[in-house]
């Protein structure tokens, strides 16, 4: 467990002048990060509806649900780095790596509620959202996202273009072939891709501990020479520095960047997750480093921001994620004459 302490006021204003920060990119963070939290949030309440007994087969959301509640700062923090043309490909776990690549709320909660105006006309669901337009996807599919997005940044380093490609994973992925396999061709061929280990240390139930020969993903990383960290995946200005390291690495041709990034999901799993494999004592040290609170404190003590202010801020991403619950929920259901069209398989 590796959370760094709180720096001092002169050693935070430092850092910021030193990787230029500006307040402007701080409250920006806070926004994304406050606008994920409230949209997931409201998904879970929504999704547990008429769910007593637990039945993913009834209410407005059906299906599994994966909530990415307490990671905020790993998907902010990293994209933030994240031009519209870079590609990102994300997990079964998606959502706020959707919202910190700037997809349309709208359209993402429609797919979520499987609706027409949704991103992939209702038929994706959550685990499956596509973004032409944000260069952005995901895979219900465990470990698919190294693979992806080598061949994103394969195609990148031939075409000649200075963009990124991300892949995005769980600590369980990194046990599967693909993540061995992408480590080596990326670092081969230097590849411009960015690799991100979402840490949270529980692969559905079963901790890591259990699973892996190694402490730390990076140590992976390194074995195959590539560049890797480890950083404080609550802190969203560390995951920041060290993502902008990674990004401006690739787009020079210097090859792949592996982070780890540790951190920890306030909810279980999945949705109807009875979560016996972690103790509550646990649960309540995680929430004490809160990404979002420990944000929104330091916002208060570089005197970027009052309490009126962060409010503000808070009030207005409540209503954004209210207008899209709104819509997917009044948008009309898919016709079932179109069950086939855009199926190639």
């Amino acid at each position: 467990m590796i959370i760094k302490p709180e720096p001092t006021l002169k050693d935070l204003q430092f850092i910021l002048e030193e990787n230029r920060i500006k307040a402007s990119d701080l409250l920006e963070m806070y926004r994304r990060m406050v606008l994920s939290r409230y949209f997931e949030e409201e998904i879970k309440r929504i999704y547990n509806q008429d769910k007593n007994p637990f039945n993913m087969a009834v209410g407005l959301i059906r299906g599994e649900m994966h909530l990415s509640i307490g990671q905020e700062a790993i998907a902010v923090g990293t994209l933030y780095n994240a031009r519209d043309e870079d590609v990102v490909i994300s997990t079964h776990r998606p959502h706020h790596h959707a919202i910190a690549k700037g997809v349309d709320l709208k359209k993402l909660a429609a797919e979520i509620f499987g609706k027409v105006t949704g991103l992939c006309r209702g038929k994706g669901g959550h685990m499956h959202l596509f973004d032409k337009t944000k260069n952005f996807a995901c895979s219900g599919i465990v470990g698919a996202s190294f693979p992806q997005a080598a061949g994103a940044a394969f195609a990148f380093k031939y075409l000649g273009k200075d963009n990124v490609a991300f892949a995005f994973a769980g600590e369980g992925a990194s046990n599967h072939g693909t993540f061995f396999e992408t480590l080596n061709l990326a670092s081969s061929w230097e590849l411009p891709l960015v690799i991100v280990i979402e840490d949270n240390k529980y692969a559905d139930s079963t901790p890591k501990s259990l699973t892996m020969a190694t402490t730390f993903h990076y140590q992976q990383g390194l074995a195959n020479n590539v560049l890797s960290y480890l950083v404080d995946g609550m802190d969203v200005v560390d995951v920041y520095i060290t993502a902008k390291k990674a990004v401006e690495k690739a787009r020079r041709g210097f090859g792949p960047t592996l982070i780890e990034a540790l951190t920890y999901r306030y909810v279980g799993h999945f949705e109807g997750d009875t979560e016996e494999y972690r103790s509550k004592e646990e649960v309540e040290f995680w929430y004490t480093v809160d990404p979002i609170r420990r944000h929104e404190n330091r916002l208060l003590k570089l005197g970027y921001a009052d309490e009126d202010k962060l409010n503000k801020i808070k009030e207005e991403a409540k209503k954004e994620v209210s207008e899209a619950i709104k819509f997917a929920i009044e948008s009309p259901l898919p016709d079932p004459n179109e069950a086939f069209v855009g199926v190639f398989a």
